[in-house]
């Protein structure tokens, strides 16, 4: 007669508790607070971040070229005329207004 044994509890519990931990850990390296999800998200971010900041740094250099430009050690005259006719509205005496 051949009897057969059955599995001990204490192995079906340890593989019980050894699968449970495998997921856990699978489901959090995936969608927990530092996963591939998380990590994706992150990176989009800062990509569109990094693209503000080189809009903002090309709008300080711009900026700062113009400020050197109507410095009192160097003076464009063609800026100076272009920002007294359109701040201050100046027009020289052979200009004809169309409006």
């Amino acid at each position: 007669m051949i009897t057969r044994k059955k599995p001990a509890l204490g192995v079906l519990a340890y593989f019980a508790v050894a699968f449970s931990l495998c997921v856990y850990f699978t489901f959090a390296a995936v969608q927990g607070d530092y996963g591939l999800f998380s990590r994706a998200e992150i990176e989009a971010q800062r990509a569109e971040l990094q693209l503000q900041l080189d809009a903002i740094e090309a709008q300080v250099a711009r900026m700062d070229n113009l400020t050197r430009r109507l410095s009192d050690t160097y003076l464009d005259l063609d800026l100076l005329d272009e920002q007294a006719r359109s701040v201050l509205g100046l027009l020289r005496s052979d200009e004809l207004v169309i409006r």
